[in-house]
């Protein structure tokens, strides 16, 4: 999912004793010896596509100027703004909407005008995922918003706690973003399932520095690390840092990439 609870996304520290007994009977790749942490990709393989598409980035777009306008004295938003602010001053494209410098309300219109051009673009923006998760907080809290997670994946989570392996999440979506998509999903609430949340405040998804801080962050060499993604460029550089790789292909034929394929998380 393609980032604000940046203080919680280290985690807690693994116990010692993992990985423990395996207590299903299928081989698969999470079984291979020395594997304690199952990473997880959220866009395309733990939710689908269409509901971050059509649901929630309409849903933010929607309530993106409202939502500016009402928490103009919000701390936090306001260090959004500011960020947002910082990420146009150095734009590179001549397209961007100009940003006057005026009243908080002129700000707040200026901040919008970016932000909306920004997700035109699919930019993934830290300081726009932020914003995105704050706004998608109410939608989650009134009940306008219900999350989408395919039904093998809260089966896999219980699996791997039963397993005494631990299940952390890298989305390029913020953390507060992540933990109200798993919190509010038809099949319950998840969070207790995950260990921890990454975020792009770590690193770029398709960047190994981020997978070796991810590893440390938990406190677990990379070999102890499978992660799972539906892009093999994320794949990839999970794999030069010394991860385990799984490619999720939900739907459709796989692309070319020399990962194993997984369709479900039954397979993993």
């Amino acid at each position: 999912m393609d980032a604000a609870l940046h203080g919680h996304r280290r985690g807690r520290p693994l116990r010692a004793g993992l990985p423990g007994a395996v207590v299903h009977t299928r081989a698969g790749l999470i079984d291979r010896p020395g594997i304690r942490v199952l990473l997880l990709d959220v866009e395309g393989t733990t939710t689908a596509v269409s509901f971050v598409y059509d649901v929630l980035f309409p849903f933010a777009r929607a309530h993106l100027r409202e939502f500016l306008q009402a928490s103009a004295d919000d701390r936090a938003v306001r260090g959004d703004v500011a960020a947002l602010r910082a990420e146009r001053r150095v734009e590179a494209d001549p397209g961007a909407p100009e940003w006057p410098e005026g009243t908080v309300a002129e700000s707040a219109a200026s901040a919008a005008a970016y932000a909306e051009w920004l997700m035109g673009r699919d930019r993934k923006s830290t300081a726009l995922k932020s914003l995105q998760g704050r706004i998608w907080k109410g939608g989650y809290r009134s009940g306008a918003l219900k999350s989408h997670v395919y039904p093998d994946v809260r089966p896999a989570l219980e699996r791997c706690r039963a397993q005494r392996r631990s299940v952390a999440i890298f989305s390029s979506g913020s953390v507060l973003a992540q933990r109200l998509l798993f919190e509010h999903t038809a099949e319950g609430d998840l969070t207790p399932l995950i260990h921890a949340y990454f975020d792009t405040t770590t690193g770029r998804k398709q960047a190994a520095s981020s997978y070796r801080r991810i590893a440390e962050a938990l406190r677990v060499a990379p070999g102890a690390m499978l992660f799972v993604s539906d892009v093999p460029a994320e794949l990839d550089a999970a794999r030069t840092a010394g991860l385990g790789t799984a490619l999720c292909v939900r739907e459709g034929a796989a692309p070319a990439a020399d990962h194993p394929v997984v369709r479900s998380f039954d397979e993993l």
